[in-house]
């Protein structure tokens, strides 16, 4: 039975030890191989008084011995916390202290980075480092010591714990505030990977890019949906969108999953037929994907099966368009996952109509513990699920997304927008996704985000902000006249900025809080 998360390679090893289970650059580990790593990760860790419970930090990029640390530390019954290697040290300090990490790992030249950051995370008493280095000796009296990655070390008292214990921490952004560290169970790991390789369709045979982070959910779940039916996944730290073609030449790559500002670039690559060709299927989540993007995916993967996916770090994944449903009504987010529910409901509770905008309340499996060391903001967002019958005694925790959603007579899911990132002009609520469809419809910009300023007479005014297509510079009032086209009065932007590019957060996707800090500055 796989209650926890390092069950899943554990499984695979009994079934295909000898076929291939990661790949990094040269380098590939079977099935076999990568379960003894990860069991002598995780006895390292017991063999230095490590207790169940503890939470190993993970601050590296993306290698077969970031795996083997993650699941090693499931191994030995503590809880990972991978950190995006993208983020400063004063950033992994914060999450470091937040979730007192005991365990810190990291590369000799991640360690000299965090300098005096890491004097002040006094929760650590031992970092690990993936190669020798000058600080690799951990002299006495010391706070914390410092050694070499483990090559032999006995293997860990396999954790005795259940599926409803700690697993992990994830740390996502929040609209204000430090980041928050969502705490996930055994239970939605394993959940979640079995879901979603189930209605993609993952098979042993086949092979997997992980190009987002794996401190991002749906990059780690690129490792564990493969684990749970054994196929292979290739390790890539992302730079240019050409490396996505290369990896995906090299390796023969048939599953995709990325996020829509990445979408958008690897859409305009060229793709020699036989790799396009290779791709069993594409996956979008963390974002609506523009049309235009998707209509240049489907043709340049003219085999490969589209899944739009919908999901929160809070519940992992909750809908996703069926692929024959995508010609149909490319804009929906799909319908609920296998064995979950997805509601929509008025700020009261109650359900919402068809065609009515609420709140998206995801319940079932996938449901986080909540946030870690946070009780008001875990009060605010893990609720009790609306609708249950009088009559039962406990309370179930759903997830209020504060994602508006609208159902269709026929149970599609359509985003509206974020609560807090919805436009407030002219007494309408404006959605700043059906501004920036638009903009891409226009074929004259690469990356659009809409946002709205605080306006004394409209209550918010619309600003645009883009980068161009091409080379050759936007065409501001032609893209105006397309906008005023396409948008009634009340939607069209005030102003138009024009940049380079637009920032993006750590995962990959658009910078809003940072774009709206810019303009009122």
């Amino acid at each position: 039975m796989r209650s926890q998360i390092h069950h899943l390679v554990a499984d695979a090893a009994d079934e295909r030890a000898a076929a291939p289970a990661v790949t990094f650059k040269d380098t590939t580990v079977s099935y076999g191989q990568l379960w003894r790593d990860i069991r002598s990760f995780g006895g390292a860790l017991q063999a230095s008084g490590f207790r169940r419970g503890d939470r190993v930090a993970v601050y590296l990029d993306k290698r077969i011995e970031t795996v083997v640390a993650l699941f090693g530390t499931s191994a030995a019954g503590g809880v990972f916390v991978p950190i995006n290697p993208l983020l400063r040290p004063r950033q992994v300090g914060y999450i470091v202290r937040d979730c007192a990490a005991r365990v810190l790992v990291t590369s000799t030249d991640r360690l000299a980075l965090l300098g005096e950051e890491l004097d002040e995370c006094k929760s650590v008493e031992h970092v690990v480092l993936t190669a020798p280095g000058p600080a690799a000796t951990g002299e006495p009296g010391e706070r914390y010591t410092v050694s070499d990655w483990p090559t032999a070390a006995a293997e860990p008292a396999l954790s005795d714990g259940i599926d409803a214990d700690m697993g992990a921490i994830l740390y996502t952004s929040g609209s204000t505030g430090q980041p928050k560290g969502v705490v996930l169970s055994h239970r939605n790991l394993v959940a979640g990977a079995e879901s979603v390789s189930n209605y993609i369709g993952n098979r042993a045979d086949d092979v997997i890019l992980a190009a987002l982070p794996v401190s991002f959910d749906a990059g780690f779940s690129q490792l564990t949906t493969a684990f749970s039916v054994g196929a292979h996944v290739v390790l890539m730290n992302y730079l240019l969108p050409a490396d996505v073609v290369r990896l995906c030449a090299r390796h023969r790559v048939t599953g995709l999953t990325c996020v829509p500002p990445l979408w958008i670039q690897i859409a305009d690559q060229d793709w020699p037929a036989e790799t396009a060709s290779n791709l069993r299927y594409f996956a979008n989540t963390g974002g609506r994907m523009p049309k235009a993007t998707l209509g240049r995916l489907r043709s340049v993967f003219p085999r490969a099966r589209p899944f739009l996916m919908y999901g929160l770090t809070e519940a992992f994944r909750s809908t996703y368009l069926d692929p024959g449903e995508v010609d149909r009504r490319p804009d929906s987010i799909g319908r609920a996952i296998p064995n979950t529910e997805i509601l929509v409901v008025r700020p009261d509770g109650s359900p919402c109509d068809s065609g009515e905008a609420g709140e998206l309340v995801h319940r079932g499996a996938l449901v986080a513990m909540g946030y870690w060391n946070d009780p008001e903001r875990t009060a605010e967002r893990f609720r009790p699920a609306p609708g249950r019958e009088p009559g039962l005694c406990t309370e179930e925790t759903a997830v209020w997304s504060g994602d508006m959603v609208v159902r269709d007579e026929e149970g599609f899911l359509y985003f509206v927008g974020r609560k807090d990132e919805m436009i407030k002009t002219s007494g309408y609520r404006v959605s700043p996704s059906e501004i920036e469809e638009v903009a891409y419809d226009t074929g004259l910009v690469h990356d659009a985000v809409a946002l709205g300023v605080d306006d004394p007479k409209l209550g918010q005014h619309v600003v645009l902000v883009v980068s161009a297509a091409s080379a050759a510079p936007i065409d501001v009032d032609a893209l105006m006249a397309l906008l005023k086209k396409a948008l009634p009065a009340y939607m069209l932007p005030k102003e138009v900025l024009v940049r380079s590019e637009l920032p993006r957060s750590p995962n990959g996707k658009f910078d809003r809080a940072r774009l709206r800090e810019e303009l009122t500055a």
